[in-house]
């Protein structure tokens, strides 16, 4: 499968952004998906996961109540809407996938096979 995340840009604290990542190539249906992020220096961490049926997501404790993850299956697209964006949001994202099986995520990026090209996330103070 690929994919192809977009919806980055810059925006101020507190402002919102909605990243989508739409995929082709694949049963879109039939992976678990997930976004995670890397600042500059830093490693790549999970930031929300939603399971192959949408049933059951996940999210990191520094997003929990502000960030959603989302997905359309009839558009193969996974959303992440971010609301009360901070400073230290400052990322480029990255969307991933992986064939699963009933209602699991995960949150490790060695966990996903398949990833997109990235989009920047800038929050100025």
């Amino acid at each position: 499968v690929q994919l192809q995340a977009s919806g980055g840009g810059l925006v101020q604290a507190g402002g919102s952004l909605r990243l989508s990542c739409a995929a082709s190539g694949g049963t879109f249906s039939g992976y678990t998906l997930a976004w995670f992020r890397q600042a500059p220096g830093k490693e790549r961490e999970f930031v929300a996961a939603i399971s192959r049926p949408g049933g059951t997501t996940a999210y990191a404790d520094s997003v929990k109540g502000r960030f959603t993850i989302s997905r359309d299956n009839a558009k193969n697209t996974v959303y992440l809407q971010m609301n009360n964006l901070k400073p230290e949001t400052t990322a480029v994202y990255y969307c991933a996938a992986r064939l699963s099986s009933g209602n699991r995520y995960y949150t490790t990026p060695s966990q996903y096979a398949y990833w997109g090209q990235g989009t920047q996330v800038t929050v100025s103070s």
